[in-house]
């Protein structure tokens, strides 16, 4: 994933309301939601929630798809999953990292 897109995605997920768009539609799954059921569940007025799935959606992080009067969203799992790896890449060193994982590169600026 390009440095540029990943600043994109994070810069998209660093609001809350977009964050708690963002989590709904990965737990909804490859269904989705539309949108009325999200500005539902998250009590987010029907104006706002439009803006922030259109910043999700311009991110990359969104889908959408008419069905019937309906706007179905879904998370965009392969730009989520390209994220979280982009992220991970030079983890530890390049060893498997987790709780139990021992990390061995030095940090720097240790006081």
């Amino acid at each position: 994933m390009e440095s540029s897109k990943v600043i994109e995605a994070l810069a998209a997920l660093a609001h809350g309301s977009r964050l708690a768009v963002f989590r709904a539609l990965v737990q909804a799954g490859p269904e989705g939601m539309p949108a009325g059921q999200i500005a539902a569940l998250l009590e987010v007025p029907a104006s706002s929630l439009s803006f922030h799935l259109k910043e999700l959606h311009r991110a990359g992080l969104v889908n959408s798809r008419q069905v019937g009067r309906s706007v179905i969203y879904t998370a965009r799992y392969e730009t989520m999953n390209d994220l979280v790896g982009f992220l991970t890449a030079n983890c530890c060193g390049g060893n498997p990292c987790g709780p139990e994982a021992i990390c061995t590169t030095p940090l720097e600026h240790q006081e």
